[in-house]
């Protein structure tokens, strides 16, 4: 499952910061990474990740560093003071958003079944659904 292009221009920053919050890794790296991290969900190919990561870089989020060492040389990137000060915002601001989404059943238990869950939350009267019968938030 592909996310709708506004989805990832806000999840694929994060995303990356998150992954360069444990190492450092090169760019084909970060794209087989995101890959198979997330289930293909937030997959991007090097087209779409480099002008990212040169964005990022220019914000001072993140910072880069050739390694010639091997038979082709690496661009690697790292995360920055910066960048982690914003991984942590972003990562607070995801969270309230993931809590929100849960609260009207978008996503988490009552996800399950999208319809009962924001009836519930939603407080519209149908047949056999009313918070006496098990549901919760």
């Amino acid at each position: 499952m592909a996310l709708d292009r506004e989805l990832m221009r806000g999840a694929g920053p994060v995303a990356v910061l998150k992954l360069l919050e444990r190492r450092e890794m090169y760019g084909y790296e970060l794209v087989e990474a995101l890959e198979q991290r997330t289930d293909g969900v937030l997959a991007m190919g090097q087209s779409t990740l480099y002008p990212m990561l040169y964005n990022l870089e220019g914000k001072g989020l993140v910072a880069s560093r050739w390694d010639d060492s091997g038979p082709r040389g690496r661009k690697y990137y790292r995360l920055t003071g910066t960048g982690k000060r914003r991984l942590a915002a972003d990562t607070a601001q995801w969270n309230a958003v993931t809590g929100a989404m849960r609260q009207l059943g978008i996503v988490g238990r009552l996800a399950a079944d999208p319809a009962r869950a924001l009836e519930y939350r939603l407080a519209i009267p149908t047949a056999g659904l009313a918070p006496s019968n098990g549901l919760r938030p």
